[in-house]
């Protein structure tokens, strides 16, 4: 483990970030440049001591887990977050197609929604970043371990993920679901994450059988969504993907149309989410 030269590494990449960079205010008397140590460690959801304390170079070799907290806060690149991983004596993780890691320029564009819910799925389903508000829209998603983290297998294994979606686009989103996981199995081959997922879920859901074996590749759908969330009833949002090839992710953003019931509902929304975010 490079230990000065992991302290350097970090505290300069710290520096080159500002506050709005990250969606962060800016606030008063900021002397620091760029980020402050504890905004990073915010960012990154660990405690500003240890952060510190590893930027310091007095710290304990970070796991692969934190290093990619740390780089997904520190908005680090594909080659940038080797370099960080090299220094802190882990040899470079696979470029798999199963990845957390964001691009920067979606976590800037994630960070310029955060009154919008958005989220950044990877292709297996799994939520690896979300807006404040798409937090208070569904709900913490990026928390899970396993198989649990798979969108996919939640809604399938869990009947109650499902309350979020009004009634016509339960059996919608169902093949939608299905559809995209067999075009992922179909790619990755039978030895695959993504084969595990589709055999586990083929023993654990009657419904998730009938529909893979109904064998559909595309599924018609619309992008306009009718949702029933519990604080502020029905809501008619448009559903608009926008894919990042090179990661193999798809930002998610939910907007409604401009004066609507729909879109005050939202705004409402994203006043409830930030007080019951508050301490």
């Amino acid at each position: 483990m490079e230990y000065s030269d992991l302290s350097d590494f970090l505290r300069k990449r710290r520096e080159a970030l500002q506050p709005e960079d990250v969606g962060m205010p800016r606030g008063r008397r900021r002397r620091t440049p760029g980020l402050r140590r504890e905004e990073v460690a915010a960012l990154a959801s660990m405690s500003a001591d240890y952060y510190s304390r590893l930027e310091g170079g007095r710290g304990p070799q970070p796991s692969v887990e934190m290093l990619g907290a740390i780089a997904r806060a520190l908005r680090l690149t594909l080659e940038e977050r080797d370099h960080l991983f090299l220094l802190a004596g882990h040899g470079t993780p696979p470029r798999t197609t199963h990845t957390d890691h964001v691009d920067p320029g979606m976590l800037r564009i994630l960070d310029r929604l955060q009154d919008t819910p958005a989220m950044l799925l990877n292709r297996h389903g799994e939520t690896v970043a979300q807006t404040r508000a798409h937090v208070a829209f569904a709900g913490e998603q990026t928390n899970y371990d396993g198989f649990e983290r798979s969108e996919v297998y939640r809604w399938f294994a869990h009947p109650e993920e499902r309350a979020l979606y009004a009634e016509p686009e339960v059996g919608t989103h169902s093949r939608l679901l299905v559809s995209k996981l067999r075009t992922v199995a179909t790619i990755d081959g039978p030895k695959s994450y993504a084969a595990s997922l589709v055999a586990e879920l083929r023993k654990l859901s009657p419904e998730f059988q009938e529909i893979w074996n109904a064998h559909e590749v595309v599924v018609a759908h619309s992008k306009t969504k009718h949702f029933r969330h519990p604080s502020v009833g029905e809501l008619e949002l448009y559903c608009e993907l926008i894919d990042n090839r090179d990661q193999q992710q798809t930002l998610i953003v939910f907007t409604a149309e401009p004066g609507s019931e729909s879109a005050e509902k939202l705004q409402l929304l994203s006043v409830l989410g930030s007080q019951a975010m508050m301490p």
